[in-house]
């Protein structure tokens, strides 16, 4: 009877263990430590094989108590609970602090294990459909705000845990424009949480414009008269950096503040697509026009950066982020900086956020979300107000405190002192970050449209149309503006059709 229980307790181990490793599904912290419990009983099935062998022996009491404490910790990995949390801050430095941030929580709570998984903006929906299609979605995802309305849409996020989520953070403390821009119009729940943020504008040469007498770049004639004028003072090659790229979404990002500055929208208030109209043909026309005085393309938001960087072009559109690349020089592929054609290039900067066009302005900026999806364990909730709560929350932040604007109320002033690199800016340049989401205006935020067009201006954005408009006219020349506005009509006509019968 002794030795059977002992090969029963045995036996249950190695199935334990089995299972537990089926289930970890290759990979991980979990995986490592299930390898070595499975090296000691591996063991310690040898040795109590030996021992039985030996004819009228009696098992060691030792060997059975250690077998008891293996099952106890091997059951504690069973109720393991973890939380994939999908992240597109997926520079290195970045996930390490996600990673430290993580290991806190699951210091205080080491039943979790949260696995931080690194992803590529552009890559998101591709990612997302392949995990709908395995039926393997993450717990947690960190995404931009234009993927929120398509994803709601498709029914595959948690909007009662990002309900439950922004409760137990405190309803109060959000920025009201966040919470605004989360907002599903048919359910009237929050559809993600807010997490954080950045505000684009056009950044210029305030000495040259001084110098020569041009107005600040904010409507489109004044821009169109600088691009025209800029180049040949002060060495400066082009007037603009422009995103002419048809594979970025960078051409869209400036684009929409431009259609916006026109009163030009995707749908009107009747739900009709009206990407062909007359405000729309204008904003394309203005766009592309500037080509003439800019960087030679195609180009993207790299591009325009370092030719503003370098000395060669007098204005860009760009978000905050720029801020500390003008105090140091951004980052090479190749390794170092840039080396910026002055050292006092910051200050020498201005800062132009609002736009006005013929019918109306704009501002733009990205709101970053933290989605919670269908299926995720409850304890993702607890995860997200982890990382959004003081010390946490302010060391994301503090990553790279130019382009991570807080929505929260209460973590604004730690922000504000967060960089050294905020000295080299006026405290009307950072007011103006600050309250940045007050008067953010994006397609994806007008009150009226219902759930289906907000997800249609998701896909117009996801699947690059507007950045394949623009080169068409403005680089490859096969389309004027008209032509490429009623491609644009047929293009968002035929995306409209798909998530209606969908």
């Amino acid at each position: 009877m002794f030795k059977r229980k002992k090969l029963y307790l045995v036996f249950s181990i190695l199935i334990a263990v089995s299972m537990l490793l089926a289930s970890c599904g290759g990979g991980g912290e979990a995986d490592a430590q299930v390898s070595a419990l499975e090296a000691q009983i591996a063991a310690l099935q040898d040795q109590l094989d030996a021992a039985m062998e030996e004819a009228g022996s009696e098992v060691d009491e030792g060997l059975t108590a250690e077998m008891e404490a293996l099952q106890s910790q091997l059951a504690a990995m069973q109720d393991r609970t973890v939380v994939e949390f999908w992240t597109t801050d997926n520079e290195e430095d970045r996930v390490q602090m996600y990673e430290t941030v993580a290991a806190r929580y699951m210091e205080l709570h080491p039943e979790v294990e949260i696995r931080i998984v690194p992803i590529e903006e552009a890559g998101v929906s591709q990612r997302i459909s392949t995990a709908v299609a395995a039926n393997r979605l993450p717990d947690i995802v960190r995404m931009g705000i234009e993927r929120v309305a398509s994803f709601a849409a498709d029914g595959i996020l948690d909007e009662d845990a990002a309900e439950a989520t922004i409760a137990a953070i405190g309803t109060d403390d959000f920025r009201a424009g966040p919470l605004q821009m989360v907002t599903n119009p048919e359910t009237g729940k929050y559809s993600a949480i807010p997490f954080d943020g950045w505000i684009q504008a056009i950044w210029y040469r305030q000495d040259v414009f001084d110098e020569v007498g041009l107005a600040a770049p904010i409507t489109w004639e004044d821009i169109t008269t600088a691009c025209e004028t800029l180049p040949g003072n002060d060495d400066l090659l082009y007037g603009i950096g422009l995103g002419t790229d048809p594979g970025q979404n960078y051409g869209h990002q400036v684009f929409e503040q431009v259609a916006i500055s026109n009163d030009a929208w995707p749908f009107d208030a009747e739900g009709n697509v009206t990407m062909n109209t007359p405000e729309m043909i204008a904003a394309l026309d203005f766009y592309t026009g500037l080509q003439d005085c800019a960087l030679p393309g195609p180009q993207y938001w790299r591009g325009s950066r370092e030719a503003y960087e370098y000395g060669q072009s007098g204005m860009l559109f760009y978000s905050t982020y720029i801020m500390d690349d003008l105090v140091d020089g951004s980052g090479l592929d190749a390794g170092g900086n840039v080396e910026l054609a002055y050292a006092d290039l910051a200050a020498r900067t201005g800062f132009a956020p609002a736009m006005e066009g013929p019918n109306g302005s704009a501002s733009y900026g990205q709101l970053v979300t933290l989605g919670i999806m269908q299926g995720a364990d409850p304890v993702a909730q607890d995860v997200v107000q982890f990382f959004m709560t003081g010390e946490n929350y302010q060391d994301i932040l503090a990553l790279a405190p130019f382009g991570k604007v807080p929505v929260l109320e209460s973590a604004v002033e730690d922000w504000g002192s967060a960089s050294d690199y905020f000295a080299n800016y006026p405290p009307e340049t950072l007011a103006a970050i600050a309250a940045g989401y007050d008067s953010m205006q994006r397609w994806l935020f007008r009150p009226d449209y219902d759930a289906t067009q907000r997800a249609v201006v998701g896909d117009i954005e996801g699947r690059l149309l507007i950045p394949k408009a623009i080169s068409n006219v403005a680089i490859e020349g096969s389309m004027t503006p008209e032509q490429a506005a009623e491609w644009l009509q047929e293009q968002v006509e035929i995306l409209l059709a798909e998530r209606a019968e969908g």
